[in-house]
């Protein structure tokens, strides 16, 4: 009966179709708005925002250029890493996870829970420079948003041999001390880059643009032998033990070209792993000033044989031991009365050094000092150098004029003493040093004639003789010509009491000069402080082997090394 039932009719009201119809096209039009909105006003930020979840930057890490010595021996050089990082938008992780990441970098769990887990950042380093076969062990756990990046880490075959030199480098491999900071630009080379599409797992779907290739590093050949310094270093690190000294530093110089084949300082560090290191990093030999004591007697004399007024036989009475001038009293330690200008420097007299600087005028015995060098930098082009001090001639009193003949009221480094020697060497030419290898050598300043020079080199022979202060110089099958110097310790407030400077600066072979080196020995505390006793052995030792390395032929083979141990207590004067 209800199929038979009319259909029910129900009629709808108009405006309801029509209020439809306006919602609608409302809602098309709202969003055709924003489309427009978003794709005319917002195109950037919307495509900002891509890129940061998809387009990565990778930076091509350019290969940090080796360091050399001279034979081509390494010194630096650079062993890849990786360094994990992570997007933490895109980790996913556990707990069992974490504990196993920190377990494998060697870090707190708490730490790279705070980085994978609580982060905001898009990009945080888990660990840097990690060792590739650990890198390779956190990849394989297969956390999503974790990610690997190659890096180069510094390596120093020589350690704390070369530290001083070489330096080393930070974590970003930007050198922090040495070479590696010095010549920062010419090792770092230019890093390249690469513009790619990743997805969510970080595989790399296309590039963006061409590749910019990294540009890598020059190598640096120093003009440092290896052997050498690793002799001056063990022979340096003896002594400074056996006296109980604060520091020591040790130069050794081609007396043909003036390169220097050793600098050694000491106490040094590990540039492998740079910890602990304040006060180590300093290279003492070209920083650190000290008075020069009586291997300033050389110059002085020197300067007086070229005036013509004195000869190495003259002359000159030091009795009774002491001079004085002013309100001030020079002293010899062992008075000896009449006394040649080779005795003078044998002996080692003050009072026979200052009554020869007093007969020269002050303006060219300064001009001598700077000429030689001393009060300004060698220009080797290490940071930190000092220039050391020189006062101007025109504030000399009589006293300082005396006084600086043997090395008082002047200050020094190292590396200017040893270049100061090369006159000696060179027929009176100053050589400029460099720590970098040369193809030929240059030419220097000629600061004395040939004849003045060589007679000084001729009266620093018989220092290393009996009857002179530094018999522990000698060489076996070897002439050698040198000088001693001790100094009290100049500090801040003055000189300090008890505290002394030893040092010594010879060449050898003294008939054809090949090598030269100056020793340093800072505060040695044992009661011994002569640089006779401190410094000469270090510098026998080290020019035995270095000579026989280099293949000089001998020029004293049948000499033999025996030192009277009632002559060894003959020391020299402060």
């Amino acid at each position: 009966m209800a199929l038979h039932k009319p259909m029910v009719a129900v009629k709808l009201p108009s405006w309801r179709r029509r209020l439809l119809l306006v919602l609608v096209l409302l809602g098309f039009i709202a969003l055709l708005g924003r489309a427009v909105y978003l794709q005319g006003f917002h195109k950037r930020f919307l495509q900002e925002r891509g890129d940061e979840r998809y387009n990565r930057t990778l930076t091509l890490h350019a290969h940090r250029g080796k360091i050399f010595d001279r034979n081509g021996e390494l010194l630096a050089d650079s062993a890849p890493v990786e360094s994990v990082w992570a997007n933490p938008s895109d980790v996913q992780i556990d707990a069992a996870r974490i504990k196993k990441i920190a377990e494998l970098l060697n870090v707190k769990v708490a730490a790279v829970e705070k980085k994978l887990v609580h982060s905001e950042r898009e990009f945080v380093y888990l660990k840097r420079r990690v060792a590739p076969e650990v890198a390779a062990e956190v990849m394989k756990l297969n956390v999503p948003g974790i990610y690997l990046q190659r890096e180069y880490k510094r390596q120093y075959p020589a350690g704390d041999v070369t530290a001083h030199l070489v330096g080393f480098t930070g974590i970003d491999d930007k050198g922090q001390e040495g070479f590696e900071l010095t010549m920062n630009s010419v090792l770092s080379g230019k890093d390249g880059s690469r513009r790619v599409i990743k997805d969510r797992a970080g595989r790399i779907v296309e590039d963006l643009e061409a590749v910019r290739v990294p540009q890598d590093g020059h190598d640096v050949v120093l003009s440092i032998d290896r052997r050498i310094q690793y002799l001056a270093h063990r022979e340096l690190s003896k002594s400074v033990e056996k006296f109980k000294a604060k520091a020591g530093a040790a130069v050794v110089l081609d007396a043909q070209t003036g390169e220097v084949l050793a600098m050694v300082n000491l106490p040094t560090y590990n540039p492998n792993n740079p910890v602990n290191i304040v006060g180590k990093t300093r290279n003492r030999a070209i920083t650190d000033m000290f008075e020069p004591g009586s291997t300033m007697k050389p110059i002085t004399v020197a300067a007086a044989l070229e005036k013509g007024e004195f000869k190495p036989e003259t002359m000159v009475e030091t009795a009774p031991g002491r001079m004085t001038i002013g309100s001030a009293t020079i002293h010899d330690a062992h008075p000896h009365g009449l006394m040649s200008v080779s005795e003078v420097i044998q002996k080692s007299s003050n009072v026979g050094s200052a009554k020869i600087a007093l007969t020269l005028d002050k303006e060219y015995m300064w001009g001598i000092f700077n000429l030689i060098g001393f009060g300004a930098k060698t220009r080797v082009g290490f940071p930190g150098e000092a220039s050391g001090q020189l006062r101007n001639f025109k504030t000399w009193r009589p006293i300082e004029q005396a006084t600086m003949s043997y090395g008082h009221g002047i200050s020094v480094t190292l590396l200017q003493l040893a270049r100061a020697y090369t006159v000696f060497a060179n027929d009176g030419e100053l050589k400029p040093v460099s720590l970098l290898k040369l193809k030929e050598a240059p030419v220097g300043t000629q600061v004395f004639t040939a004849k003045s020079a060589n007679a000084m080199r001729d009266m620093l022979e018989l220092v290393v003789l009996p009857g002179g202060t530094a018999l522990k110089a000698q060489v076996l099958g070897y002439r050698v010509a040198g000088k001693t110097g001790t100094t009290v310790k100049l500090g801040e407030r003055g000189y300090e009491k008890g505290k002394y400077v030893g040092s010594f600066i010879g060449m050898a072979p003294a008939s054809n000069p090949r090598l030269i080196m100056a020793v340093m020995i800072d505060d040695p505390s044992t009661g011994e402080y002569y640089g006779g006793t401190v410094a000469a052995p270090v510098f026998s030792a080290v020019m035995a082997d270095s000579l026989r390395i280099l293949s000089v032929p001998q020029d004293a083979p049948n000499n033999n090394v025996v030192i009277p141990s009632a002559v060894l207590e003959v020391q020299e004067s402060i």
